[in-house]
């Protein structure tokens, strides 16, 4: 009898010691994750070894004022990797060309230079664009990314990886990617200069198709404060097209369509504006 319950009481000890060890190397193994830089490099490689896109979409805009029009625009999109970018879009009132290239930026709308600064709209094709892990992680670092933080989380009941900060604090900028994949799910822009972290502007990526190998997202959607304003729907991708290098030269851009009244005035137009009202005010511009 004795006997008996000592087996027994020894059978429980061990059961009970071996959950310990299990518990103690299972949680050691899930706890490590992947480092920031490293993830940023998997994302990368999972795009694909194209040297340029060309992307045609439609653009939606949500005016959240109390007019609540809705502005529908084609744009066409032009990837030059790893730094030029170029957006055009032809209403049938005006041209609107936007132009990114080695950090700097141009805005031009009816043969007008209207801006040389970019908005945090803009920054939804840096994770496409920086086919260099040291480029994009400078450019995000930029923008706010503390690249060296990463984390797990979940995010619409699916695990992801987070680049920038400890799951769950969602007060500073962040990038999201599949834990799977290391498609860009997620990306929150935190206005820096927004202190009370009230002004946030979040990216959303899905709907990941393949087209000749290359990756890309046929539907982007950008919340402000929670609140849908922004949705793009890709419809047709070409791979590898050949672009002129003058498409994407500031400079020489700047020579064709200088304006610098029109630069001031918008600068003056602008000030006390979100990202929000300015990016309404000048997709409007292409109505008037």
């Amino acid at each position: 009898m004795i006997e008996t319950k000592y087996n027994l009481g020894l059978q429980k000890f061990l059961a009970f010691f071996s959950f310990i060890i299990f518990v103690f190397f299972y949680t050691q193994a899930n706890a490590y994750v992947i480092p920031g830089p490293h993830l940023l490099e998997l994302m990368i490689e999972n795009f694909g070894r194209g040297k340029s896109l060309l992307i045609f979409q439609k653009l939606s805009l949500y005016d959240v004022s109390h007019e609540k029009n809705i502005i529908e625009l084609r744009e066409t999109l032009k990837y030059n990797f790893p730094e030029e970018f170029r957006s055009e879009i032809q209403s049938e009132n005006a041209k609107r060309i936007y132009v990114f290239s080695l950090g700097a930026s141009l805005t031009v709308i009816d043969n007008k230079i209207v801006s040389t600064t970019e908005t945090r709209f803009d920054c939804y094709k840096d994770v496409f664009l920086y086919r260099s892990r040291i480029l994009l992680q400078n450019r995000l670092s930029l923008l706010g990314v503390e690249t060296s933080v990463s984390s797990l989380g979940r995010f619409q009941d699916k695990t992801a990886y987070v680049i920038g900060a400890e799951y769950p604090d969602e007060s500073v900028s962040q990038i999201w990617l599949n834990k799977n994949t290391f498609q860009p799910v997620r990306w929150i822009i935190i206005d820096k200069d927004n202190k009370s972290n009230k002004d946030v502007l979040e990216i959303r990526y899905g709907d990941w198709e393949q087209t000749h190998k290359a990756w890309y997202p046929m539907h982007i959607e950008f919340y402000h404060n929670a609140i849908l304003v922004r949705e793009i729907y890709a419809d047709k991708i070409k791979v590898n097209p050949s672009f002129s290098d003058e498409l994407f030269d500031i400079e020489h851009l700047k020579s064709v369509y200088l304006n610098l009244g029109s630069v001031k005035k918008d600068k003056d137009d602008s000030q006390g504006l979100s990202d929000i009202q300015k990016t309404i005010e000048e997709f409007k511009k292409l109505y008037e």
